[in-house]
């Protein structure tokens, strides 16, 4: 018998006992803590850039070749591509089987393969990012100043916070918002331009020209050597001014005759804000198994260190901290399982009405916890709500077996043996039982644990933590609580005179049952009426069931985070999208709840937000309903679409957007048709009661110019094709010419026109190209615009065999 030889040698099954506290001790502190079980989608992101680019020729250029490659990776399930103006974003979903790391490196080589099939004039390789769409950012940071430029703000972001921040144990990305990397950009004037004689062109080739850096070489004497520098790079605007472009015949042309040259950024065409001022955003993602609170305690640690890194004009402050709900939930949990061992023993104390036995019922529930937690260690979970909860469902199986136990030992020590005999020949009787309990108790949790999906996920945690703390605590009642029963427990002797809390005990107890037996009497008097009223109770069952609100996940979770995302008309200006988002985040800071609002707008037609609310005890109504009243008044917004929905922490889809709860996809090879069904689909959606925040990631069509060349003239006027578009690309697509190469980051040199002469059509046909002999030519003799319809992003899906 197992139970035999722990109860024999009581010193060695306290050392045992102590060591599974010390074991399960140590587990505890190892295990990460989050809101919920970690469900991590193997997920990579490719993004590839191309300024300029129409949203098709991504598709067809960028986007196809690509998905070719990345489409023959082994272990792909899902891959969705988006292409819109000038970039190409491509998510791919692996079997949860498959490492991410191992995926990423096939990634790389699929990149690669396609390399030769990519465009020359992509403003870099495709980039890869491993990502998971089910985590949302532990912290949000806003670096604002009163006196710096976006560019500069984004520098400090960048080379300060996200490399060291990047860095902390725990973190898995690290995200910078509202603004680009600081860049010379020069800024053409093609009328002052033209009237010098000068393309695009020429320009472009001057400025690359003097942003090189050169190797020199080395002199080398009989005694001494010395390295040969150049300052063939020029590296901030004030040089470029200044740089000759022409000099003949006694004319001096200089870049600021024809541009006008400024520190700027890359892509102006992207904006942040700090609770209405200038900002940039940093998010902070954590890695799928770190220790969320320990994650954002090492960064807060770090932050007064790195704010004296950066100028002191610089503020730097904590938007979001999602551990204050975390650990606001964790401690609720706590005092919640606390409770329920407290009630657990005081029932047992009840009952038994001795001191002995109750210490030998409650040394279970320690024991059971310490064992499970090493359990929960060993597989992989985490300390969180669902295993805090389970924990908490877990105290009474964990006692019931070592009440039992102990009844049966109580027994026969009051039929006269001594404790020791009682504890074995007792024990020996009732292991079959309690083995059968325990593990019908098991068998009850066995569909949660092979359930599928991520609602599966979160109750395999569930169920695997009840299951192992019963089989713990089975265990310790068939050795530690006999143990304790035959060397705790007296031999019995009649008392003549019970104690008081006897008295009590057997009173309360004495009167639960009599009540028990007076209930059960009337029962069975009217056994008729008992059986219609359960036949009630069943159809009453039936009818809530059917009445009551169905989900995929429970609602209402209130993280404090609300996300917000905008979307513009589809000819809208960026300013214009800029000063509605503005108007939108002004709206959203009125609302009382709102502690602090974080905006940025990243192209023409869509902008995002973060809204942190404040604490649960200081405002009136939780997050959903916040969301809901924030959402009526953003309705006066007009010429701007707005999705806000409460951040949840349970994710229920691997795909990338998080604005709504529930996705499908429209599947069709005839492109014209999904996009004329697309539409339709979503308005006959508004119309179903209960649906809010609609939306197809098919944004709708938008303006475009097409530019047709008349290229029989163009040959006879000695126009290449060539020029053309490199005069349109130079001119409207903020084109990338060079790299200038500081100390800590390199910047690029961007070439483009002025915004007043990149307006409309008309600014298209203004420019001039080179003929035969160099002979400059105006547009219109060649080619011709006419407006058109075209989307504003080309999407991709394919589905795979897991």
């Amino acid at each position: 018998m197992i139970s035999e030889p722990f109860i024999r040698r009581p010193v060695a099954t306290i050392l045992l006992s102590l060591g599974l506290l010390l074991v399960g001790l140590i587990s505890y502190r190892a295990l990460p803590v989050a809101s919920l079980p970690t469900v991590e989608f193997p997920t990579i992101r490719v993004s590839a850039s191309r300024p300029g680019a129409d949203a098709e020729t991504m598709a067809t250029s960028v986007a196809a070749p690509l998905e070719r490659r990345l489409g023959a990776i082994s272990g792909v399930t899902d891959m969705t591509s988006s292409s819109s103006l000038g970039s190409t974003s491509i998510t791919l979903h692996f079997d949860p089987a498959r490492r991410v790391d191992k995926a990423a490196q096939d990634v790389h080589a699929a990149i690669n393969a396609a390399a030769a099939e990519l465009p020359s004039d992509l403003s870099g390789l495709p980039t890869v990012r491993k990502a998971n769409p089910g985590a949302f950012p532990v912290m949000i940071l806003a670096v604002t100043s009163p006196t710096r430029v976006a560019g500069d703000l984004y520098e400090a972001a960048e080379s300060v916070l996200v490399q060291r921040i990047a860095q902390i144990q725990g973190v898995a990305d690290v995200v910078v918002a509202g603004a680009e990397q600081p860049a010379v950009r020069v800024t053409i004037d093609p009328a002052r331009l033209a009237a010098s004689g000068l393309t695009l062109e020429q320009v472009r080739a001057t400025l690359t020209a003097n942003t090189g850096l050169t190797p020199a070489g080395s002199l080398d004497s009989p005694r001494q050597s010395e390295v040969v520098m150049i300052d063939s790079q020029f590296r901030s605007a004030e040089e470029f001014r200044s740089l000759l472009i022409r000099n003949a015949n006694g004319t001096v042309l200089r870049m600021t005759d024809v541009a006008t040259v400024t520190d700027g950024v890359r892509n102006i065409r992207a904006a942040g804000s700090y609770d209405g001022k200038p900002a940039v955003l940093v998010s902070v993602i954590k890695s799928a198994d770190a220790n969320v609170i320990a994650t954002v305690d090492r960064i807060r640690a770090v932050l007064p260190e790195l704010a004296r890194w950066m100028p002191a004009d610089i503020e730097v402050a904590v938007m979001v901290d999602r551990t204050g709900t975390i650990r606001g939930s964790i401690a609720d949990m706590r005092h919640t399982l606390l409770l329920s061992v407290g009630l657990v023993m005081l029932v047992v104390l009840l009952f038994l009405r001795r001191a002995a036995t109750t210490l030998a019922a409650g040394i279970a529930i320690p024991l059971a916890f310490a064992g499970t937690f090493a359990g929960m260690w060993v597989m992989g979970f985490s300390i969180d709500n669902l295993s805090l909860l389970a924990l908490a469902v877990s105290v009474g199986f964990i006692v019931d077996d070592a009440i039992v136990v102990i009844e049966t030992v109580t027994k026969r020590i009051e039929a006269g043996d001594t404790p020791l005999e009682a504890a074995i020949a007792g024990t020996r009787r009732i292991t079959f039982t309690v083995l059968t309990i325990s593990l019908a108790l098991v068998a009850a949790f066995l569909p949660l644990m092979f359930a599928g999906g991520v609602v599966g996920t979160y109750m395999r945690a569930f169920s695997l933590t009840v299951a192992v703390a019963i089989l713990v605590s089975t265990l310790v009642a068939l050795t530690v609580t006999p143990m304790i029963a035959a060397h705790a427990l007296r031999p019995h002797t009649p008392r003549t005179q019970p104690t008081r809390a006897t008295r009590i005990g057997s009173k309360i107890v004495s009167g639960i049952g009599s009540l028990y037996a007076a209930s059960l009497s009337r029962a069975l008097k009217y056994s008729w009426l008992l059986v219609l009223s359960l036949g009630g109770m069943m159809a009453l069952s039936v009818v809530a069931y059917n009445e009551r609100p169905k989900g995929y996940l429970p609602g209402g979770d209130d993280t404090g985070l609300l996300l917000g995302w905008t979307g513009g008309m589809a000819d809208m200006s960026f300013n214009e999208m800029k000063r509605l988002q503005d108007q939108a985040a002004t709206i959203v800071a009125a609302d009382p709840a709102v502690a602090h609002i974080g905006s940025f707008v990243n192209s023409t037609t869509s902008g995002q937000f973060f809204v942190a609310l404040k604490p649960l005890g200081q405002r009136d109504v939780a997050a959903p309903r916040v969301a809901q009243r924030i959402r009526e008044k953003l309705n006066a917004v007009n010429g701007l679409s707005i999705w806000l929905v409460a951040a949840q922490d349970a994710r229920i889809s691997g795909r990338s957007g998080g604005r709504s709860e529930y996705q499908f996809s429209l599947w069709s090879a005839d492109l014209p048709l999904l996009r004329r069904t697309a539409p339709l689909v979503v308005e006959r959606l508004k119309k179903v009661p209960g649906l809010v925040d609609l939306w197809a990631d098919q944004q709708p069509s938008g303006l475009q110019a097409d530019v047709h060349i008349d290229r029989a003239m163009a040959q006879r006027l000695g126009v290449s094709v060539q020029s053309i578009v490199g005069a349109l690309n130079d001119a409207f697509s903020q084109r990338q010419i060079a790299i200038v190469y500081g100390d800590r980051n390199q910047y690029r040199i961007v070439l483009a026109a002025e915004p007043q002469r990149a307006a409309s059509p008309e600014d298209i046909l203004a420019l001039q190209v080179p003929g035969r002999n160099g002979a400059l030519l105006p547009m219109t003799g060649v080619a011709e615009v006419r407006r058109s319809i075209a989307p504003l992003s080309v999407n991709h899906q394919g589905q795979f065999a897991a």
